[in-house]
């Protein structure tokens, strides 16, 4: 595949990785018989890994086949986590590495993930938009406090700490951007 035809979402192997192109920068040649350049922003799989690296419109890059499928995160295994895929209930396995920071957003039961295979292999997982997660530790509420409403930290079930409104305790659940890491409302 010429570097001119990939978009971004393509997965390609680069070195002798693989990356999932983020983003896509045509720069155009100054002067007479200069090329275009193309300079790609990826992120490795498994490990997410930033790269940048630049291309002539014309080299060649070997497409990879991803595959994603909806699972449900089913229980850890030691370091590692696995994951049913909803339709036939295949199980994945995914080490603590590949999952990466993803981990601090993974609950019991959670669904709407997308499990990433390349020939077979998993290899990274995609979450969803946002995932209600118990607040285990976040100081009380101050009565009669000024009016203004500030965040204050909040402890996670999962491990991971954000900042919440004034009005959270200990025990609600609350919904967390997945991209952000931040607050997105208080769950039912």
């Amino acid at each position: 595949m010429k570097a001119y035809d990939i978009k971004k979402g393509n997965v390609v192997e680069y070195n002798g990785g693989v990356y999932q192109i983020r983003d896509i920068e045509r720069s155009s040649p100054q002067g007479r018989g200069g090329n275009v350049r193309y300079r790609f922003t990826m992120y490795a799989i498994p490990g997410g890994n930033k790269l940048d690296a630049s291309f002539d419109a014309d080299d060649d890059l070997r497409e990879v086949d991803l595959v994603r499928r909806q699972c449900t995160y089913s229980y850890r295994d030691g370091d590692a986590f696995v994951f049913l895929d909803d339709e036939d209930y295949t199980p994945y396995t995914l080490d603590a590495d590949a999952v990466g920071d993803a981990a601090g957003y993974i609950v019991e039961g959670l669904s709407g993930i997308y499990v990433q295979l390349i020939e077979d292999a998993p290899v990274a997982i995609q979450l969803p938009q946002s995932v209600a997660i118990e607040v285990v530790d976040t100081p009380p509420e101050l009565k009669g406090g000024t009016a203004t409403k500030r965040p204050k930290p909040a402890k996670l079930a999962t491990g991971i700490e954000i900042m919440v409104p004034e009005y959270i305790g200990n025990g609600e659940k609350v919904w967390v951007n997945t991209t952000t890491g931040e607050f997105a409302g208080r769950a039912e």
